[in-house]
């Protein structure tokens, strides 16, 4: 990994580090602001311009994006428990798909590996995906 891959990493990291700590502090509006624009920031980086917003602007993606960002919105206008909970759906929706090729990759950890590869599967399922299309999700 180059340094530049490793700084924009660290937008990711230090974003999910401020939405847990906005979690934690009782949903902190400004904490969980910081994290979503650190996210948004570091998306772009890691995967490009071109590649994010074609990621984003899918039509099976259409509603976990408007959901998304009325989640950042609805915190960004004070309604930090609510928007949260928007923007969960939203990343849900989105990113739900990672959640079944993940399971593949965790089903080979020795104890705790097939009963997560359970839940992922059935997590990630749960929104009509299929669990073995053979397609990833970017």
């Amino acid at each position: 990994m180059s340094d530049a891959m490793v700084s924009e990493i660290h937008f990711i990291y230090v974003g999910a580090l401020f939405l847990f700590l906005g979690i934690m502090m009782f949903f902190d509006r400004s904490l969980l602001a910081m994290g979503n624009i650190l996210f948004l920031i570091g998306l772009p980086l890691i995967l490009g311009p071109s590649k994010t917003l074609s990621f984003f602007a899918r039509r099976q993606k259409l509603i976990g994006t408007i959901t998304f960002a009325l989640g950042i919105l609805l915190i960004l206008f004070r309604w930090p428990l609510t928007g949260f909970c928007v923007e969960l759906y939203g990343l849900f929706v989105l990113f739900g798909d990672f959640l079944v090729t993940l399971s593949g990759f965790v089903g080979s950890v020795p104890v705790v590996g097939p009963p997560l590869k359970r839940v992922l599967v059935f997590i990630g399922t749960a929104g009509g995906r299929r669990a073995g299309s053979g397609e990833l999700p970017v």
